[in-house]
């Protein structure tokens, strides 16, 4: 079967089917793996969702964004019964030439670090651990953002 997935942007009407496979291939669901969330993906300016298709299947997806300054990769995720057939690598060499294209000059990829066989292929694929960085994050949903008013004291204590 290696080679026969073709690779392009995923339609509206497919998005459903991304989010079946994010199930499938993670057993898990994010705060953002939702319908809307992803519709804005696809249909952002600066970012772009792109599925890799077999014999009318998705099989294969990852989300690209740029934010004027890097591009960034997330959610790259191959279906079970389709991984270790280069899929993985076409939508991550399509998605750089697209990222390249709207700016990027540096990728970042978003990886969980204790999923050996994840950070076994960014290695492979020519991208490097950045040791010096790590990754802090506020989920919005639980902590909703503060707004910052004239006059209040620059010394606040952090939330959350």
């Amino acid at each position: 079967m290696a080679g026969h997935a073709s690779v392009r942007e995923v339609r509206d009407e497919e998005l459903e089917a991304v989010l079946a496979l994010w199930r499938d291939a993670y057993g898990t669901v994010g705060v953002t793996d939702s319908l809307g969330d992803v519709l804005q993906a696809a249909n952002g300016a600066t970012s772009v969702v792109l599925v890799a298709e077999e014999e009318g299947r998705i099989v294969g997806t990852v989300i690209g964004g740029f934010d004027g300054w890097r591009g960034n990769i997330y959610r790259l995720a191959v279906h079970p019964d389709y991984q270790r057939q280069g899929i993985a690598r076409r939508l991550v060499c399509d998605l750089e030439a697209r990222l390249a294209d709207m700016g990027a000059k540096r990728i970042t990829a978003l990886v969980e670090r204790d999923h050996l066989w994840a950070t076994g292929f960014w290695d492979a694929v020519g991208y490097g651990l950045d040791a010096g960085m790590g990754r802090y994050v506020r989920n919005l949903q639980s902590t909703p953002p503060r707004r910052w008013l004239p006059g209040e004291d620059s010394n606040l204590e952090p939330s959350g």
